[in-house]
């Protein structure tokens, strides 16, 4: 960041889901969510904050939120309906990877107006996969972005965006189509909420039943075999491990798995997998969604494990969590920990084995026709991914039983966490992105510019959502037109107006129709100077109501509250 630049900044696409941790299905992304917009609060350095939501309620709660976590600048809400505003901020960064519809709202007003720059989480649903595809054929500019919080996404990504130039070059010729940056930036973690505090990690470990000479291993995450990480290798790597390095002084070897269950069969699952497959391991079951379950285990652990295998995974936030906390880390080598955690260093990365394709056509044809849901496809997936369960008890062994590599590994997880991956870091290395997007909309030309300012321009800009009027402009027998005669239909009054807009035949629509003032104005000013064009009619209304009560009139007319008629007719019919 250049010394006395301002501190690049953006609005946030707010919707509660995205970062609200207060559920009772807690996933991943809401973590990753809640904690972008805490790190950006306190480390973004803007003297503004901009929150693009739906409705004032959600912006409140922005409001109310970034308060909570310190915020003690001024909140400028833009609405949805709004994106042109965006312009203030430069930039508007949407947590999840739906660029391309932004891309084709923003294409209306000015392409070069702002940037839009999503951010990667599960990409393995079919909808996410064609959402990525779509990129290539909408308007997205070279200077929008979607962050990929890992190597191995981004691989991915790259993977489907080049099969599909691919098939669009086979099927229209080559068209060039644009694609974001896509950087490489992690997520990152608060590492102050995880300094080791003696007193919280003997109350915890007194709780739990875990003695001085005990080792503690913990798993924080969603207990799902399907959907998260099976757990068998770890139960057997852990059996394994203590019988290869028995602890002294009759130690006994505990697993702590804090998280959730989505329903009774699954608990029971895990339960009674790990009486089978480690029986000389003392397991706990917490749950993690608790304030203080989420927050204090770390401090009863003195490793880290966590052996995702399931294609839902893209970066992995507890392992940083736990190498803030100090702990030595065993993970699997997969996908995005491959990024975070130094084997031999923080800890230790356990290999996987996957088969090649073609042999997952079956699954992926399975998921196409629903003969199998999301969730089945993942499992499916998952139980055919392999973590190689001896070289995870060898690294569990050589923790277990070695408390100073535990103590020095632990020792560099840490440093590691806080110089790469402390929010401190990851927010300014987002702001830096920001910046260099807002370089390049300043040097570079924008793709699929629209031709002129037209109406039929920008009625289509938005291709996907196309004006309904003017993609079916050839329904009616005529459209309403600025030169338009509006007459009051007789003995029309203020109230009727009232009375029709309120009827539960029109109420549904008040979203969209004229404000009851602006209609009740236009009736007292038609009684009072007679038929006058629908243009000037509308034009009685403030600026920004205008557009609503010149399309309003039709309904008004709908209603027989007034007559609309061409101009001819209506001379001929007032001539003496």
């Amino acid at each position: 960041m250049v010394r006395g630049r301002p501190r690049p900044n953006a609005a946030i696409y707010y919707a509660v889901d995205a970062f609200d941790t207060s559920r009772p299905r807690l996933m991943g992304r809401h973590a990753a969510g809640e904690g972008f917009l805490r790190g950006f609060v306190r480390h973004g350095g803007t003297g503004r904050l901009y929150c693009y939501a739906r409705s004032a309620a959600d912006a409140q709660d922005f409001t109310a939120r970034v308060q909570a976590d310190g915020a003690n600048v001024p909140v400028t809400w833009i609405p949805f309906a709004e994106p042109q505003r965006l312009a203030e901020p430069g930039c508007l960064f949407y947590p999840t990877v739906g660029v391309d519809e932004l891309a084709w709202r923003r294409r209306r007003h000015d392409q070069q107006a702002y940037s839009v720059v999503g951010i990667t989480h599960t990409i393995v649903t079919g909808e996410v996969i064609e959402v990525i595809a779509n990129w290539l054929i909408a308007p997205v500019q070279p200077w929008d972005a979607v962050i990929c919080t890992s190597t191995a996404v981004r691989a991915a990504v790259d993977t489907v965006l080049d099969a599909q130039t691919a098939y669009l070059e086979a099927r229209l010729g080559r068209v060039g189509p644009s694609r974001p940056q896509l950087p490489v930036i992690p997520l990152g973690v608060d590492c102050d909420a995880y300094v080791p505090m003696p007193g919280v990690r003997a109350a915890w470990r007194q709780r739990l039943g875990i003695g001085e000479e005990d080792v503690a291993v913990l798993f924080l995450g969603r207990l799902s075999f399907h959907g998260k990480a099976h757990p068998v290798p770890m139960y057997r790597g852990l059996q394994q491990a203590l019988a290869q390095s028995p602890l002294p002084g009759g130690g006994k070897l505990h697993l702590i798995q804090a998280g959730w269950f989505a329903n009774d069969a699954i608990e029971r699952a895990f339960r009674d997998g790990a009486a089978a497959h480690c029986p000389d391991v003392v397991c706990h079951f917490l749950d993690g969604r608790q304030a203080d379950v989420r927050g204090g285990i770390w401090q009863a652990a003195d490793i880290y494990t966590s052996l995702s295998d399931n294609l839902q995974e893209t970066f992995g936030l507890s392992p940083i969590e736990g190498m803030a906390a100090g702990l030595p880390v065993i993970v699997s080598d997969w996908d995005g920990y491959r990024d975070t955690v130094r084997d031999g260093i923080d800890g230790f990365r356990v290999p996987t084995l996957m088969p090649p394709a073609p042999y997952g056509m079956e699954l992926a044809d399975r998921y196409d026709l629903a003969s199998d849901d999301y969730d089945h496809y993942i499992g499916f997936s998952s139980q055919l991914i392999a973590v190689d369960t001896g070289a995870a008890a060898t690294a569990y062994a050589a923790l277990i039983g070695d408390s100073e590599l535990r103590r020095r590994m632990g020792q560099a997880a840490r440093s590691e966490a806080r110089t790469r991956f402390d929010w401190r870091v990851v927010v300014a290395q987002t702001q830096e992105l920001w910046a260099d997007l807002a370089d390049r909309r300043r040097l570079l030309k924008e793709s699929a510019p629209l031709r002129d300012r037209g109406v039929a321009a920008v009625a289509s800009a938005h291709l996907p959502r196309p004006d309904p009027f003017w993609i079916f402009a050839g329904y009616p027998s005529a459209m309403l037109q600025p030169d338009s005669i509006v007459s009051l239909m007789p003995g029309t009054t203020p109230d009727d107006v009232a009375a029709r807009l309120t009827s539960p035949l029109s109420d549904f629509a008040m979203p969209v129709l004229p404000e009851l003032g602006d209609m009740t104005a236009a009736i007292r000013h038609l009684a009072a100077s007679g038929p006058m064009n629908a243009m000037a009619l509308a034009e009685l209304a403030a600026p920004e109501r205008r557009e609503r009560l010149y399309r309003g009139l039709v309904w008004m007319a709908k209603m027989d509250l007034v007559r609309i008629a061409p101009p001819a007719i209506v001379s001929e019919n007032s001539e003496p």
